[in-house]
Parts: C-alpha cells; structure tokens; sequence
C-alpha cells in the first residue's frame, strides 16, 4: 500500500475513533446528569419523609395535649358544679341548724305577764311559764315558720327553754319579760294557724297573759344566728 492509501486509511480511523469518542462522552455526560437527578430527588423525598415525620410527631403529641387539656376542662367544671353544689348545701344546712343570721317577712310577737288584775286573781297564771313560750313556738313550727327567735335567742332543734324560780332561761342564757318572738315565714299563713279559735294564744289571753302580734309583711324581721354549739352524746356518724 502506498503512502496514499496508509495516509486515508489513517485519517478514516481518526475519524471514526474521534467519532466513537464523542458518543461516549455523550452518553457519559447524559449518564452523570440522570445520576445527578436521581440523587438530587431521592434526597429531597428524604427530606420531605423526614419533615413529614416530625410533622406527624409533633401533631400526635399536639393531640394528645388537646386530649388532656380537655380532660382537665371537665375535671374543672366538674370541680366547680361540685363546689358550688357543696357551697348551697353549707349555707342551706347551715341556715337550718341555726348558724347563720337570716332575714325576712313574718310575725313579731311580744308577751308579756298579765297585768296586776289578772295577777291578784290567779298569780301562777298571770305569769308567763317557759311551757307558754315552748307552746307558742311549736305553734310556729307547726304553721311553717322557717326561723325563729326570742329575746335574740335563735331557737333551733337543740334549744333548751327551761325556768330556774321565776327565772327563764332559753340556751342557757337568762331571758325576761317582755318575751319578744320573731319568726319568719308566710305572715298571713302564721297569723292565721296561731290566732285560730282554741289556740294556745287564746289561751293565754283568756287567762290575761298580754299579746300583740304584728304581721310584718317586708323582709326586715332579722333571726339571730345561734351561738352554742351541738354536741351529740349519744349519736355516731355510719361511715
């Protein structure tokens, strides 16, 4: 082969290689960037996966918070319907037993010994006894008086109206004519049961004890609150 021929042959295969060449670094080239994507999108996807897992954390403990909050919301309310449940029944209890001062519409009734006729006549009647006092406050009771006192001496299911001599004593504090009643309740309904025809006030006036009731029909009657204190000695609690 001449020199001709080698120099053709030579630069064809140049060609060729140089062609060969260029595809390869082609294809290398678009290989590399697919790679490159492919790892530039799976460490995104990591990143959103591992946001999205923090994401789901955060929100079950959110949720759980919202849980307990709301446990303690109705723990609280429940808390409060039961303090002021417990708050009623104190002072509803309370005002029965005689340990808070009240208020209210009813009678003022004032006794007093019958004057110095009667009390020639019958001396032991013309005095006012502490079973006339005793009479005319189960009367009372007995009409629905809610509350009642004498000389300020509340009257409760344990007071004592009792009589030393001529001297009466109502909780053990010594008390003396004029004997004032408050009792608080329907004035019209207590008037009514205890001036009825043959009752104990009738009596006491038939026998010249000295009555004046007065129906008060504004809340401005005020019952003490009782000072003593119960003591039970043969009552027990049931626990």
């Amino acid at each position: 082969m001449n020199n001709k021929g080698i120099a053709v042959l030579l630069g064809v295969m140049c060609f060729l290689l140089t062609v060969g060449i260029c595809i390869q670094i082609n294809t290398v080239g678009k290989s590399y960037t697919a790679v490159g994507r492919t790892k530039t999108e799976n460490d995104l996807r990591d990143s959103v996966l591992r946001f999205k897992e923090k994401y789901d954390n955060i929100y079950e403990r959110l949720s759980k918070k919202e849980i307990e909050l709301e446990t303690l919301r109705e723990k609280a309310t429940r808390n409060d319907e039961i303090s002021e449940a417990t708050k009623e029944n104190v002072s509803k209890y309370s005002s029965l037993l005689g340990f808070t001062e009240l208020v209210g519409k009813g009678l003022v009734i004032t006794i007093k010994d019958a004057d110095n006729v009667y009390a020639k006549l019958n001396p032991n009647m013309a005095v006012v006894h502490d079973g006339d006092l005793l009479e005319v406050v189960n009367a009372l009771k007995n009409a629905g008086a809610e509350a009642i006192s004498i000389n300020n001496q509340r009257i409760t299911n344990s007071s004592s109206i009792t009589c030393i001599g001529n001297v009466i004593k109502i909780n053990g504090e010594k008390v003396s004519v004029p004997y004032v009643i408050n009792a608080i309740g329907l004035p019209e309904k207590l008037y009514g049961s205890i001036t009825m025809p043959g009752g104990y006030i009738k009596q006491l006036e038939d026998d010249g004890i000295q009555v004046s009731i007065d129906k008060i029909d504004k809340e401005t009657i005020v019952v003490p609150k009782y000072d003593g204190i119960y003591k039970f000695e043969y009552a027990e609690n049931i626990e």
